[in-house]
């Protein structure tokens, strides 16, 4: 109910285009969002492949990429990189539902995307792409597209625990859902076999969106590993495989923020062994 009800206030705050922040504050949250909602943008499978062969066309513009791991939240990792000054634009994996905005944050659901929606303006973005979920809910298949949204410049405005934030921090979401896993393996068998290709096809064309907008640190995770049911050793192998190869060089920094409150913790384990 707690959850619901931060989701509520959430959207509520985007709606007026203010929130008081715990210090007593008004923030202009219209302010804020007006350039994220003018820049968000939609992508199809087809620009997204050309965007990233002209990025994998051009030279590396750093000499080295710094890779992070830390068990913590997506919120977590943004919030670090943010508060360092030292990037000039942070992205962050938005692990999205493929046909609801924000999953089912409005409904006081917890995963990673509805962290997100809870704590940002990303859901109000995310409206501004209506043909990204009418794609998906045509489409058949559980794998999902390479479809995309950019969310630029988009401010987060509470943390982990709903509290508000005096000082919005300003980070750009990558909007792209995972194949499900455990959905295609119960209801198409016959495509199981695929998702391994999908998944590595479907980071390069993320990674390469993040390049084009002047990304130079990111924030990753676990992918698909949740309640898509994808193996986090097949998922970190693969980040780290386009991170070490063609797009290394590409970031400053990569952090891989990995939430495992399990107590064998074998997701983040999984990511340690092929990180570290």
């Amino acid at each position: 109910m707690r959850l619901k009800t931060i989701a509520q206030e959430t959207v509520a705050a985007l709606e007026r285009g203010s929130y008081t922040a715990s210090n007593g504050a008004t923030i202009d949250l219209a302010a804020l969002m007006r350039p994220c909602l003018d820049e968000t943008r939609c992508y199809t499978a087809d620009a997204l492949e050309g965007i990233r062969d002209s990025v994998l066309a051009t030279m590396p513009p750093h000499d080295h990429t710094l890779f992070e791991l830390a068990n913590e939240s997506t919120l977590q990792g943004a919030a670090r990189l943010a508060a360092s000054g030292t990037y000039a634009q942070i992205g962050v994996l938005n692990f999205a539902s493929a046909k609801n905005p924000g999953g089912g944050f409005l409904r006081g659901a917890q995963a990673q995307e509805e962290s997100l929606a809870r704590s940002s303006g990303l859901y109000l973005s995310l409206l501004r792409c209506p043909e990204y979920y009418a794609h998906h809910r045509r489409e058949k298949t559980l794998l999902y597209s390479d479809r995309m949204i950019f969310s630029p410049n988009c401010p987060i405005i509470r943390d982990d625990f709903g509290v508000w934030i005096n000082e919005p921090l300003i980070v750009s979401f990558i909007t792209s859902p995972a194949p499900n896993y455990g959905a295609v393996r119960s209801n198409e068998p016959e495509n199981l076999d695929q998702i391994p290709r999908v998944l590595d096809q479907r980071m390069g064309k993320l990674l390469a969106l993040a390049v084009d907008h002047g990304c130079d640190a990111l924030v990753l995770g676990a992918w698909g590993c949740g309640v898509f049911r994808n193996d986090p050793q097949l998922v970190a192998s693969l980040f780290r495989s386009h991170l070490r190869g063609a797009f290394y060089g590409r970031f400053r920094c990569v952090v891989f923020s990995v939430l495992d409150r399990t107590t064998q913790q074998k997701t983040y384990r999984a990511f340690e062994q092929v990180m570290v």
